[in-house]
């Protein structure tokens, strides 16, 4: 996982990893929440599939600056586990996501630094197995173009990796493109430059968005 510097990781599918230590079976299963209402319905719900399990570890965080983080070690010696795997998703830049570490014994004791090692791995690959995006903060920039230039900015698109929303063709060409809030400027002074201030700019909300497999999301925050 990795993201530039002013977006944020969310999970937008979670998913579950596996991993096994001296016969412990250890299974991480992530999800997505907004609220630490869902965080504790999700992590109940996961209690209750594995009734059987030694334990039922947890941590969430919840925020845009993970303003609200929990964590449980659920039986497990102080320390050993929901905290753990709470600084692996702090670690990480995680927002809005919660994940069980379920641990079926296998009879070997670990010790504590086997424990952590342990329940960090298997948050880890909890969170390979998710659909990770990142959001960013950004506006709406619309740009009015006739039709000798927009080659040019196609060109400046692909190069400075503008996401383009729409793009309608009529007697002009009309472009929608989500710019991030720290490049607005730049961009904006860019696009003039380019096409010699012909394309006409006008700039529409500010939104919060990602991008996932070629699809721009646009979401409420």
């Amino acid at each position: 996982m990795s993201k530039n510097s002013d977006g944020r990781l969310y999970v937008y599918r979670g998913g579950q990893g596996e991993i096994i230590e001296k016969k412990s079976r250890f299974i991480a299963t992530v999800k997505q929440v907004k609220s630490e209402e869902e965080a504790v319905s999700f992590i109940n719900e996961t209690k209750k599939k594995y009734w059987d399990a030694r334990h039922n570890c947890s941590a969430f965080v919840i925020g845009k600056r993970q303003e609200l983080t929990r964590c449980s070690d659920d039986g497990e010696p102080a320390g050993t586990a929901g905290r753990p795997m709470l600084d692996v998703l702090l670690k990480e830049d995680i927002h809005d996501a919660a994940v069980v570490v379920t641990r079926y014994f296998g009879g070997v004791l670990l010790g504590t630094g086997g424990l952590v090692r342990a329940y960090q791995q298997a948050t880890k690959e909890g969170l390979l197995a998710s659909d990770i995006i990142e959001k960013q903060d950004g506006s709406i920039l619309l740009i009015r173009t006739d039709y000798t230039g927009i080659g040019k900015l196609q060109y400046l698109f692909a190069r400075e990796k503008i996401t383009v929303i729409d793009t309608e063709y009529a007697a002009d060409v009309l472009v929608k493109a989500v710019i991030p809030e720290a490049d607005r400027e730049r961009i904006e002074k860019t696009i003039t430059e380019q096409t010699n201030g012909t394309a006409k700019q006008e700039w529409g909300d500010e939104v919060t968005f990602a991008e996932h497999d070629g699809e721009v999301l646009l979401f409420e925050e």
